[in-house]
This record gives structure tokens, sequence and C-alpha cells, in this order.
């Protein structure tokens, strides 16, 4: 007599390595101790009562929703398989996987427009006053058209597209955002030679806590990191074969395409150490640029307040509004450049 059969099992359970469990949790900690940083940075802004609409805070509010959205991709990770980063709605998906690119994006016009109008100041006040409405509408509409081409292109690979449709798309998508990333980083590059060789500036960026050291360091960082993974986004992209898989011919948000296959051990270890590199560094380095400080408004060492004149610890106290404006150091700029 032949013994009963054995049940049917279900399909075995995605054996998860230690690498990867080590590689959650770390992404974790970090995302979350960033969006605890940036969340106090904010606070103290307003405890500081400083102007609530500002480049400071724009930058910060930006690294605290990325901070949010990757903190709580990897908290899913750690409930259950690393390797299982699909969500069934279209929507969640390309809202934990995709948005963080455009708000990568969004910081890196922030920058730019930042020290672009450090640079016309410095100069000109009525200069920048006179491109100002341009530089805005540019910085808004260039984030809106990535942020349209992301989605667009997010919703039509989640549809039932066919593969050589998605390919197009894929590389569409490439063409558009990585060409994008470039060329601000590019203005960004050339905004940070044209800082350098500002003496002036230096006045301006003390006056809001940093140096012009600082600001270059932050931005050739920014740029360099951006650059060179969109660089290696349109190359990987353009050359990838689709027959041949790789844990490297991806993007921004390659996981967001693999919305109907489970993502390998080798992807996902590569997507974390991606995430780090050229997103949480450059993030970071923002963030720590436009922390909150409690600014020193004596600028006597500058030559912009008369010591016999001012006593600087009244002069702070009495006005603390007083630099709102920074008519008096475009000023002094356009002096020292007469010199």
């Amino acid at each position: 007599m032949n013994p009963p059969a054995a049940p049917a099992e279900g399909p075995a359970p995605v054996a998860v390595s230690g690498v990867e469990l080590g590689l959650t949790a770390v992404h974790t900690a970090l995302c979350a101790s960033l969006f605890l940083f940036a969340y106090l940075q904010l606070w103290l802004l307003l405890y500081y009562r400083q102007r609530r609409l500002s480049y400071r805070t724009l930058c910060l509010f930006l690294g605290l929703l990325w901070a949010a959205l990757r903190t709580t991709l990897f908290s899913f990770c750690l409930q259950g398989s690393p390797r299982a980063l699909r969500l069934p709605q279209p929507f969640a998906h390309w809202l934990l996987h995709c948005l963080p690119g455009c708000l990568l994006f969004c910081s890196l016009c922030l920058l730019t427009l930042y020290f672009a109008e450090v640079i016309f100041k410095v100069k000109c006040a009525a200069e920048f006053n006179k491109y100002k409405v341009l530089l805005y509408l540019g910085s808004i509409l260039t984030s809106l058209l990535f942020l349209v081409v992301n989605l667009t292109c997010a919703m039509l690979i989640h549809g039932e597209v066919p593969q050589d449709q998605l390919r197009w798309t894929v590389l569409a998508r490439a063409l558009v955002n990585d060409s994008l990333f470039i060329l601000c980083a590019i203005s960004l590059a050339c905004c940070m030679c044209k800082l350098g060789k500002m003496s002036s500036a230096n006045v301006y960026l003390e006056s809001k806590g940093t140096s012009v050291c600082q600001a270059i360091l932050v931005g050739s960082v920014v740029a360099l990191l951006y650059s060179s993974r969109a660089c290696y986004n349109l190359v990987a992209v353009a050359i990838s074969p689709d027959s041949v898989p790789g844990p490297f011919n991806y993007g921004w948000d390659n996981l967001s395409d693999k919305v109907h296959m489970e993502v390998s051990s080798e992807e996902y270890v590569v997507f974390g150490v991606v995430l780090f590199l050229w997103e949480l560094v450059p993030t970071t380095f923002v963030v720590l640029f436009f922390r909150a400080q409690r600014l020193s408004q004596n600028l006597t060492p500058a030559g912009m307040v008369n010591s016999h004149s001012y006593s600087s610890r009244a002069y702070f106290f009495d006005n603390p509004r007083r630099y709102d404006s920074d008519d008096d150091l475009s000023r002094l700029g356009a002096r020292e450049g007469g010199i």
C-alpha cells in the first residue's frame, strides 16, 4: 500500500541574506536620522524667527520629504523581503520609488537658483530684479517638466504595454530627465566658478551663516554626483541590450520599472549603493548647508557698519529683521567692483 501523498506546499519563501538585511537596516537608520535632523532644523527656523518661505526652508523641506519617503520604503523592506519592493497601486509605487528622484531634481534647481541669485545680488541688485521673474519661472517650469515626464512614464510602465514600447518609454524618460539633470549641474558648476572669483561674495554669504569655501564645496559635490549619475544612466539605458539583464542597467527609478517581476539580490545591493552615493550624500550636503543658524548681524569687520557710530550688540537686538533686505550687501559688492 502506497503511503498517502504529501500535501502540496506553497512557494518557498525567498531567502534573505544578511547583507541585504544589514543594508536595509543601515539605510533605514540613515534616512530616519536625516529626517529627524531636517525636522529639527525647520523647528529651529521658527524658534529663531527667520523667514518662513526662503531657500533655506524649501531645501530643508525637500530633504525632509525625501528622507521620509526613503525611510518608509526601507521600513516596508524590513517587515518582509527586501526584494519585494513592488506595490500593487501604481501611484503608491511611483510615490515611493520615483518621487524621491523628482525631489532631488527640485533641490538641485533650488540650489542653482540660490547661487545665481547670490551672484546677481553681489554684482548688482537692480540687475537681479530685472531677471528675477525669468529665473523663477524657468526653475518652476523645468521642475514641472521633470515631474510630468517622470509621472507619465511611470504610469505607462505600470500599464499593459509591449516590451518594445516599454524600452522606448524608459529611454525617453532617461533622455529628458537625465539631460535636465546634466544641464542644471552644468549651470551650478558655472555658478561655482563665478562665485570663486568674487571676493565680495564672502561678505554676503557670511551674513547668511556660511562662506564661499563651504558654498563651493557643496555646489561642486552636488554637481559632480548628479551629473556623473545622469551620464551613467544615459549610457546604461542606451547601450544595454534587452536580452541581457543585469544589476547595473537601470536609472534613478529602475526598480519602479520592475513591476511584474521580483528584484534580484544583486540589483537590490546595487540599488542600496547607488542610493547612498548618489542620493543620500548630496541630500545630506544640501541639508547641512541650509541648516538653521542664529545669524550674527555684526558686519563691522567687513566694513559695512561703522564701529564708532553703532554698538554691534545694541544694533542686532534693536532691529533683528534689518537684513531681510540685501540691498546694502549688493551696494557693497558694486562699490568693491568699482574700486
